[in-house]
């Protein structure tokens, strides 16, 4: 592992799993940035798009989660896209202090602009991968966030492993 371990003096950052994925993420980010610019979007308002359009109405909450971002920016954003038509707000009636959010009709217009602005860009990602490796990547990805994840931090300290360590010879 010495060469994955920035405080090894074997490091490498090329053997680094983040400086791939800083990259990945970055050049992703500009070029996602470009094509929602040519359609009136941001990233933010994108992928809250994104996620009420598959999860249908969500909390603050859930769109936090999702989105990856802090709630108060959530809000911002959500009554930014509500100001400009895209989406509805309402108070959950099961519990007064949860605001729940809904797409609009403008709302699934700017997911439709979307898609046409940006499919180029995962087709060029994903080019040359088969299913299976998009899947397994997927996977791999899933179970850092998880040992990432504070749940995971609170059962390794505990000393209870979370789930068992990937084969690293499957692949």
């Amino acid at each position: 592992m010495s060469l994955y371990d920035p405080a090894s003096p074997d490091f490498v950052k090329e053997e680094f799993p983040f400086y791939w994925l800083a990259r990945v993420h970055g050049v992703y980010q500009m070029d996602m940035e470009r094509a929602l610019k040519t359609v009136g979007l941001d990233i933010p308002t994108w992928r809250t798009l994104y996620i009420l359009n598959e999860n249908g109405s969500s909390s603050m909450s859930e769109i936090s989660l999702h989105a990856i971002a802090k709630l108060s920016t959530v809000t911002k954003i959500v009554y930014r896209m509500k100001g400009e038509g895209l989406v509805e707000t309402h108070t959950s009636p099961q519990d007064a202090r949860v605001t729940i959010v809904t797409l609009t009709a403008s709302g699934r217009e700017a997911i439709a602009r979307s898609k046409l602005a940006i499919q180029h860009i995962f087709g060029r990602a994903f080019e040359g991968l088969t299913p299976s490796q998009i899947r397994k990547l997927n996977e791999v990805l899933h179970l850092i966030l998880d040992n990432l994840s504070p749940r995971h931090a609170e059962l390794a300290a505990a000393g209870r492993p979370n789930h068992a360590a990937p084969n690293a010879d499957a692949a």
